[in-house]
């Protein structure tokens, strides 16, 4: 600290008052929310968890940063708002990020800085890769202690803008831009799959694969819940429903339109369109039949959702081989897939899943399942200790602004590290209630064995 942070800041008096600043508060950190987040990783076990499958193959004798650290360090500095690796240069030193990471405050001894939390991203290989992201499923299965009966699976790909030349990069004519295309597989708000893929390839590639392996795991946790995928009609493709069908998972997919689909659905349209004629108002007509694209080996169940609107006719179709009333499950089942979109949005936003600006691929991979690793750590928070509160729905932007962004001094004792949270804090409440939430929640694979 220079000499001129110890001489006050004599800033314009306020009534009859001076007022006037120094840098003489001691430690101090403006992100004591990490205390919360730090339940809640020892509660689910998730850093034992990533730290248990990413090899470490430095020299403990000359190792001053212990992998498990570095990735706590990591991961809660993502929920804390932090997206670079830049940002570790200053934050090493905050005294709730080290608790955070397992450390005792110590100005003296600070996290990883940023390249050596760079070396860590770039020594990642594929099947590190592979078992980090089971990691994320264990998870899942381990917040369920009694097995669902059914489960719904979204799969959605979308655009993660490029601006350097990473491998890997394409440009994608539907986005307009360089980027990747990650796949995306979420359970209602929890994230079960990130998978980072190039952009010159079809949006549905690999969903398969993807599917075989979570069915397989899912299913040897829970051998007898039901499963059924949905997703837009980049997904539909015919492997993917015949192995489905065969395998008895259950799907909804969109269908994209073309003129046979159309000539099917012609009745639905004419009532449609007939009914706008005399009301002058939007109008839905539903109905199904039996369809079979060129390439499918059978025909099956497609729901034609026949609208009418000012602007003309508008019909939409979705194949699916789940029992049901047309109208239902296209309205109350296919179309709250959209909140899917929401899932992705506040990763990329909040969580920065999209600062893959690494120049491997697999970097800007491993990038992602920490950025997704960031969102399961919230998510079991949101799960564990924030039902019935005012942000029980919150997204982690309002989270961070409310429950992670507290200021407080920080003193060392011999026995005791002690956050004086500060007293104007307008939550705190709420920060004690989710606190005895956590305190009181049963450990679920703190071993970090799934």
């Amino acid at each position: 600290m220079t000499d001129c942070n110890h001489q006050p800041l004599q800033f314009s008096t306020l009534v009859n008052k001076a007022v006037v600043a120094d840098f003489l508060g001691g430690r101090l950190t403006t992100d004591a929310g990490a205390l919360l987040l730090r339940e809640v990783a020892e509660k689910t076990g998730l850093f034992n968890a990533l730290n248990a499958v990413i090899p470490d193959p430095r020299n403990p004798v000359f190792t001053i940063h212990d992998q498990h650290s570095m990735l706590a360090q990591r991961i809660t500095a993502i929920v804390l708002g932090y997206e670079d690796l830049n940002d570790h240069d200053e934050l090493r030193t905050d005294p709730a990020l080290q608790v955070a990471a397992g450390k005792v405050p110590d100005p003296d001894a600070a996290l990883a800085s940023s390249p050596t939390l760079c070396r860590l991203e770039n020594r990642i290989e594929r099947k590190t890769l592979i078992r980090a992201a089971e990691v994320l499923v264990d998870q899942f299965i381990a917040a369920h202690p009694v097995p669902p009966e059914h489960l719904m699976l979204d799969f959605d790909a979308t655009d993660d803008p490029l601006h350097g030349h990473q491998e890997g990069r394409f440009f994608h004519g539907y986005y307009d831009h360089h980027c990747y295309l990650p796949l995306y597989v979420f359970s209602g708000h929890e994230l079960l799959v990130p998978y980072l893929r190039p952009s010159n390839i079809d949006a549905s590639k690999h969903t398969r694969a993807v599917l075989k392996l979570l069915v397989r795991k899912l299913r040897a946790a829970w051998p007898d819940v039901k499963i059924t995928i949905r997703g837009d009609s980049g997904f539909c493709r015919w492997r993917t429903m015949r192995w489905c069908d065969s395998h008895g998972i259950g799907y909804i997919l969109g269908l994209a339109k073309n003129p046979a689909l159309e000539r099917r659905a012609i009745d639905e349209m004419a009532t449609a369109a007939r009914r706008f004629a005399l009301t002058g108002e939007a109008q839905r007509v539903f109905g199904s039949f039996a369809y079979s694209a060129g390439t499918w080996e059978r025909a099956r169940r497609v729901i034609v959702k026949a609208e009418h609107t000012a602007k003309g006719a508008n019909p939409r179709f979705v194949v699916t081989n789940v029992p049901g009333e047309a109208r239902e499950l296209y309205e109350n089942v296919y179309c709250q897939r959209g909140d899917m979109e929401n899932r992705i949005k506040e990763q990329q936003l909040d969580l920065f899943a999209d600062r893959t600006s690494c120049h491997r691929f697999l970097a800007n991979q491993f990038r992602l399942l920490l950025s997704s690793a960031a969102y399961v750590l919230v998510q079991a928070l949101r799960r564990i200790a924030l039902p019935g509160t005012e942000l029980a729905t919150a997204q982690v932007g309002t989270l961070r602004l409310k429950l992670f962004k507290v200021a407080a001094r920080v003193v060392l004792s011999a026995r005791r590290v002690v956050f004086h949270l500060a007293s104007s804090y307008p939550y705190q409440e709420l920060f004690g209630a989710v606190f005895d939430r956590l305190l009181r929640w049963p450990l679920q694979v703190a071993d970090g064995t799934g």
